[in-house]
């Protein structure tokens, strides 16, 4: 019997999408290079909603214990696999290639994430985790009552220094340029906090601490190295969505993100949907990646169904 499904991921919007389509007794088959998505680095996530403290780690087994609850009679799990391609095939549905074999469906759902932008330099490695963190919603609370820098011109950035100044004794935006990406009245929002300040034509040259960040570098417009003491560095500076494998078969916008129906999450390719951060939704978290997918499996239940 051919397959339902085909989701390609392991993350929030994988596992949400899994456990939904083996509910509505949709015969699925789950591609994973693991379980987890970005947030398997985090050491506390807090916003994880009905678990107020939960590590990374613990999250993707919670992810993939769940799904494994329906192994079997409507779930198969690939767990550890690699997808090189998607294509249509002469049934009229898809046919996913992975290093390990071929799978085919009437319908796929697409959440292959994407990874954060990295900052690169001196020191950055080194305290990745240690002070140094791509995600405001969830290590920010960490930060309360400290001086932090958030990294960025866009609106991820502004956004993410609105959070952090509910709590944070100071925060500092700091942008390679003086022009900002971000929403016109985002940027004046933080611009008249009395917390807040923004840094332009700013170039970081250093991370440095001991053990954990005790603060960065930069080089200013007259070529003056600046030292700004903060114990938490937020790197904003851009997502890369993991969709190179898709080709051309749907349509993204120019960053690569899919483009998406966010009444449905349907792509612009009959049969195939998509969710979390792969797509071209305005915000990207683990509960809206979460939240998407089950929106996809509720419209993609009624094609299926109709086909």
């Amino acid at each position: 019997m051919i397959n339902d499904l085909i989701i390609i991921g392991g993350g929030p919007a994988g596992t949400a999408g899994a456990v939904y389509a083996a509910r509505k007794q949709l015969k699925t088959v789950l591609i994973a290079s693991e379980f987890g998505g970005q947030s398997t680095v985090s050491e506390d996530i807090q916003n994880w909603i009905g678990t107020p403290h939960i590590s990374g780690a613990d999250l993707a087994k919670s992810f993939e214990n769940h799904v494994r609850e329906y192994a079997g009679e409507y779930i198969e799990i690939h767990n550890g696999e690699y997808v090189t391609s998607i294509t249509k095939n002469e049934e009229g549905g898809f046919s996913v290639l992975t290093d390990k074999g071929t799978y085919s469906a009437k319908s796929v759902l697409l959440t292959v994430g994407s990874t954060r932008r990295k900052l690169e330099v001196p020191g950055a490695d080194i305290f990745e985790h240690k002070g140094l963190t791509y995600c405001a919603s969830c290590d920010g609370p960490l930060f309360s009552g400290q001086d932090v820098a958030v990294i960025g011109g866009g609106n991820a950035a502004f956004e993410s220094a609105a959070q952090l100044l509910a709590y944070c004794k100071t925060v500092s935006i700091i942008n390679r340029s003086d022009k900002f990406r971000a929403d016109e009245i985002t940027v004046e929002k933080i611009r008249s906090h009395e917390n807040a300040r923004i840094i332009t034509n700013a170039q970081m040259t250093e991370v440095y601490g001991e053990g954990f960040v005790k603060g960065l570098k930069y080089k200013n417009e007259k070529d003056e190295i600046i030292d700004l003491p903060v114990t938490g560095i937020f790197i904003e500076i851009g997502l890369i969505p993991s969709t190179d494998l898709i080709g051309d078969l749907v349509e993204k916008n120019t960053y690569g993100q899919i483009k998406v129906d966010p009444k449905t999450q349907r792509t612009s390719v009959e049969g195939i949907w998509s969710a979390g951060d792969c797509t071209d939704g305005l915000y990207h978290q683990n509960n809206i990646a979460a939240g998407d997918a089950v929106k996809a499996l509720e419209d993609l239940y009624q094609w299926v169904k109709t086909k």
